[in-house]
């Protein structure tokens, strides 16, 4: 008898077939728990980790697909490891998928009520939309990402002057990306924006008598070799929102989803996220080609603890890869 023969069964037999189909379905379960368990293990030790970590931390919720996969291979091939390695890892994204931030209601007495909208309009592309989105939902304050020279000039030709809808603007007027408006019904007062790659301008507006200050957000976004920025730039959002001691509202495209570390440590500072208070906290705004089927919630209103949130919208803005987000809020006295 040949000894070999007996010892490595032909593959091609029907018990090396199974075999060998076992062996692979191992090995891939293996390298999808793997990948995963990178992800989260980052996310578990507060740290968005070097690329492609912060890229796929956008997405985690949807990270529960390929761990079930990675479960399910380990279980036709017998792997016992990898099923207790699954379970745990399934166990892990559910649990991080849920929200993040404090949800307090702010228990004083009304004093203000306003709408805001934001929206990246994509290089300007999404402008028209944008007008006609503005139109139907009728916010009190506009916020509005990578509007060019261009797209500038259509919100004021639409908007703007003194018989407009929004008198009152604050810009930093740039090409591509770079350039950033913020309109509103209220009177504003101009203030120093956060520096960034891209303009991000900053106002006090005056809602009804009380002083709100207004950041726009739209810091670089996570690409492999400018990590470094991305997180810089989110960290002087920390800093403008830590440094303030009265109602704020920063909305914008901020690039990052609560499930980066960079981003948790702005609603550190006290502000909360408009739509989880409006009981929207994973509706994804990015990429719209997807959503709400696939992407991440990476455009954000967040406010200060003396505002709540009344319900929040993601309207569709055609020309652009983001959906646009309005936030209803009301302004309380603080007890």
């Amino acid at each position: 008898m040949d000894t070999a023969t007996a010892e490595w069964p032909d593959p091609r037999a029907p018990g090396g077939m199974r075999r060998t189909g076992r062996r692979a379905a191992a090995w891939a379960s293996g390298l999808l728990l793997a990948a995963v368990s990178a992800v989260v293990g980052c996310r578990a030790a507060d740290s968005d980790g070097i690329t492609p970590v912060p890229q796929l931390l956008a997405f985690l919720p949807w990270l529960l697909a390929p761990t079930a996969l990675g479960l399910l291979l380990a279980l036709l091939a017998r792997l016992r490891i990898g099923m207790v390695w699954g379970v745990v890892v399934l166990g892990a994204v559910a649990w991080y998928a849920e929200p993040y931030g404090r949800t307090s209601e702010p228990g004083g007495p009304p004093l203000a009520e306003l709408r805001v909208m934001t929206s990246n309009v994509e290089f300007g592309r999404g402008t028209d939309s944008l007008i006609g989105a503005v139109r139907r939902q009728k916010p009190d304050i506009l916020f509005v990402e990578e509007c060019e020279h261009v797209c500038s000039r259509a919100l004021r030709d639409a908007f703007g002057g003194s018989g407009g809808d929004y008198p009152y603007r604050q810009a930093v007027e740039g090409a591509g990306s770079d350039g950033s408006v913020i309109m509103s019904r209220f009177p504003l007062k101009a203030a120093a924006g956060v520096p960034g790659t891209m303009g991000m301008p900053g106002a006090v507006a005056d809602v009804r008598g009380h002083d709100v200050r207004l950041q726009l957000a739209h810091p670089m976004p996570p690409l492999p070799g400018q990590l470094g920025v991305w997180r810089r730039e989110l960290g002087e959002l920390r800093d403008y929102a830590a440094a303030g001691d009265g109602s704020t509202v920063v909305a914008g495209d901020f690039n990052a989803s609560q499930d980066h570390a960079a981003f948790r440590r702005i609603l550190d500072t006290g502000l909360r996220d408009g739509a989880r208070l409006a009981g929207d906290p994973r509706t994804p705004s990015w990429p719209a080609r997807t959503t709400p089927t696939l992407g991440a919630q990476i455009d954000h209103v967040l406010v200060s603890e003396d505002f709540s949130a009344n319900a929040a919208v993601f309207p569709r803005i055609t020309g652009t890869d983001h959906r646009a987000l309005v936030v209803d809020l009301t302004l309380h006295r603080l007890r």
